[in-house]
């Protein structure tokens, strides 16, 4: 193939990159970076660019570019047959054009709008099983030296390991996919959620969830509407020796107080004038298992005498009986009300409150944890392509820097219905802030900063910059440090220290 001896450190490199290709199919995107960043510094490049084709529509897109333009590049994408790197897609073949004002192919407009000058360009088609599925592509040379034949012969081998490692990561992905879709469709059929969340806080909340639901005490769930309390019941049931047992959920604030004591207690016939037949209540539906009472503080001062009693004794009446029914239930309550300012209205039995809280479990608003809700944007974004079998691929850079300044008032429930109605809304294949629609003030962004302590509040912040930094560049620390004038080490050790992961 090579018609001069094989560079050593050509060599080496193509080994780095084959056994890394063999082994990490998850990083993808890293892979393919540092693909690109080889391919870039064998071949002396000045920029290069990693476009994928989206078989749907037939475009190019961008989906690594390194450079000083290569933000910027990333934005674009092009037609079959357009430019360059469109006309290598179009005919499957590579091409080396060193004087491109000569050249008809060559598509200026990318350049002149990210303000960018191109000279020489060498493009190549990655292929998989000779079907053109992306373009490596180097643009200028260091040195200003014209592109040679054996930059294109060794560039056509690092397309190659490109395309390897893009069978590998479609091939798992699906896989994946496959999986988690399996999963969730067995909890859905169980009656669950999948959970989703990997965040300090959240994985410190999941350790104490694991302690607590070893026991039987009674856990109070406290936070704000819509942040998933509902998904740490289930965690705390499912973890526990009663897990093969039912889980029953009560909403105490859904119903009326006649219909919500016959829903919780059961009732005999002729209890009231509807009462026509033997009824079994959700303690008696849960025994041996677990009930979930949501919105407890909802609860009617009247039922929640009856209710003190069934988790001091573990006994009820049904309504219109006068015969004691024994349970083994473990009671999980959750609510979104300061319950302590109820108890001092005296809206809330104080002693009921005692006996609910012997385990208090604070699930943290979305704005507390931020970390999730990349994970959890594309969790839903998945989702809601499975439901609509919309080819949207994911989230612009600027949609994403919008969902992480966000304050969430609705936290989770806002984002899943926020990411839905991106999908449905969404023209192209990546949903963009305006799809998003979200709206704010200056103080509701600053509120995720406020009533912290300063050294958090500025580890917030530098999460948020590097973690934008990173993503802006595809993850590669070394363009990052560079951007962020900072020695590549120093870059690793924050983000280890900050907790960043992608």
């Amino acid at each position: 193939m090579f018609k001069s001896p094989v560079d050593p450190q050509k060599f080496e490199t193509l080994i780095e990159l084959n056994g890394l290709i063999n082994s990490d199919y998850s990083e993808s995107r890293t892979l393919l970076t540092r693909i690109l960043e080889s391919a870039t510094r064998l071949t002396d490049g000045e920029a290069s660019s990693l476009l994928l084709v989206n078989p749907e529509n037939q475009r190019l897109y961008f989906e690594i570019a390194l450079g000083s333009k290569g933000e910027d590049v990333q934005k674009f994408s092009l037609k079959k047959g357009e430019g360059i790197a469109g006309w290598v897609f179009e005919h499957n073949r590579s091409l080396i054009v060193n004087d491109v004002s000569t050249d008809s192919r060559y598509f200026g407009d990318i350049g002149r709008k990210v303000g960018f000058s191109t000279q020489r360009i060498l493009a190549v088609p990655m292929r998989i099983r000779d079907e053109c599925v992306g373009v490596l592509e180097i643009i200028n040379r260091r040195s200003g030296r014209d592109f040679e034949e054996e930059d294109r012969q060794w560039l056509e081998v690092f397309a190659n390991q490109a395309a390897l490692a893009i069978q590998n990561a479609q091939s798992f992905e699906r896989v994946r996919n496959e999986i988690t879709s399996l999963q969730d469709q067995i909890a859905t059929d169980r009656g669950y959620h999948t959970f989703v969340g990997s965040s300090r806080v959240i994985r410190e909340k999941l350790d104490l969830v694991s302690r607590v639901s070893q026991t039987d005490s009674s856990v109070l769930i406290l936070g704000e509407s819509g942040v998933g309390k509902e998904l740490f019941a289930e965690q705390i049931h499912l973890q526990s020796k009663r897990a093969d047992k039912p889980l029953i959920r009560v909403n105490c604030a859904a119903l009326p107080e006649p219909l919500l004591e016959s829903e919780l207690f059961g009732h005999v016939k002729g209890a009231y004038t509807d009462a026509s037949s033997n009824r079994r209540g959700r303690f008696e539906l849960a025994d041996g298992g677990t009930i979930f009472l949501d919105e407890i503080a909802e609860l009617p001062l009247t039922i929640q005498a009856k209710m003190l009693r069934v988790i001091q004794q573990r006994t009820f009446e049904k309504l219109g009986s006068s015969e004691p029914i024994t349970v083994d239930v473990r009671i999980i309550a959750a609510t979104n009300r300061d319950i302590e300012q109820a108890v001092e209205q005296g809206s809330f039995r104080n002693d009921l409150y005692y006996r609910l809280n012997v385990l208090p479990l604070h699930v943290p608003p979305l704005r507390q944890r931020q970390e999730d809700i990349p994970e959890l944007a594309e969790f839903f974004l998945q989702k809601v392509r499975r439901e609509t079998k919309k080819a949207v691929r994911g989230f612009t850079d600027e949609a994403m820097e919008a969902l992480l300044s966000y304050t969430w008032p609705g936290n989770v429930r806002e984002l899943e219905n926020a990411v839905e109605r991106a999908v449905v809304i969404c023209s192209g294949d990546m949903i963009s802030p305006t799809d998003l629609i979200l709206q704010e003030t200056e103080p509701a962004k600053r509120e995720q900063y406020a009533e912290r302590p300063l050294k958090d509040a500025v580890n917030l912040f530098k999460r948020h910059y590097i973690e934008g930094a990173l993503r802006a560049r595809g993850w590669n620390q070394t363009e990052t440090a560079k951007t962020l004038g900072i020695q590549r080490t120093y870059l690793s050790r924050l983000i280890k220290e900050l907790d960043i992961t992608r």
